[in-house]
């Protein structure tokens, strides 16, 4: 008996211009969203973040969904970096101290598990026309065909997808989180460590 493809069970249809489309017809955008420090805020701003992140979610007709997703740090490329000044280093002493340096790093890396958090915000949109039982049975590999959304009818649900997340930016900017779309580069990106998780560490951006 065949065996359906693992890409059967992945409710994807497409990523289009930074939308992610399901296999339902709905469509999901991908905001990355800035941290608060709350343990360093005062009781009284913690209080008030608090009460500005509930009038949020009340303000809130649609569903979203928070995703923090945890990478380990690929820190070769700035230990390469910093080798790369070591040897243009023309004073002794701050060769010396580069190269202590590095071995602090390359140690303190090969003990402990170095991660990096991201924060997402993911925002929903469901057009009325979309029928939910096709996605499920698009899920369980009963239907094979390809559902591509005309052009027109994807600009006017990306349309309402927008609205959605000029009301997402707006709530959380009132909390002190900044957030930003994620285009399809981005969203592939993310995509893929979420199905790949053990493959691939985010580098160390270079300093």
């Amino acid at each position: 008996m065949a065996t359906d493809p693992t890409q059967s069970f992945v409710p994807l249809e497409e990523i289009r211009d930074g939308v992610v489309v399901l296999k339902d017809g709905s469509l999901r955008a991908v905001l990355m969203a800035s941290s608060i420090n709350f343990a360093l805020k005062s009781s009284d701003e913690q209080q008030a973040i608090l009460s500005q992140f509930q009038n949020f979610l009340n303000t809130l007709d649609f569903s979203v969904q928070f995703y923090v997703q945890s990478r380990e740090l690929d820190i070769n490329p700035y230990l390469e970096l910093l080798a790369s000044r070591e040897a243009g280093q023309k004073n002794d002493l701050m060769k010396v101290q580069l190269r202590e340096y590095i071995g602090f790093i390359r140690s303190f890396a090969h003990d402990t598990d170095i991660m990096t958090k991201s924060f997402f915000v993911i925002v929903s949109y469901v057009p009325a026309k979309v029928d939910v039982s096709k996605g499920l049975k698009s899920l369980f590999g009963n239907s094979k065909k390809k559902n591509v959304l005309p052009d027109d009818a994807f600009e006017e649900d990306r349309s309402q997808l927008e609205q959605r997340i000029a009301v997402v930016e707006q709530g959380l900017a009132r909390v002190g989180v900044r957030t930003v779309t994620l285009g399809t580069n981005e969203v592939v990106d993310l995509f893929y460590h979420i199905f790949n998780p053990n493959e691939g560490k985010k580098a160390l951006p270079p300093q």
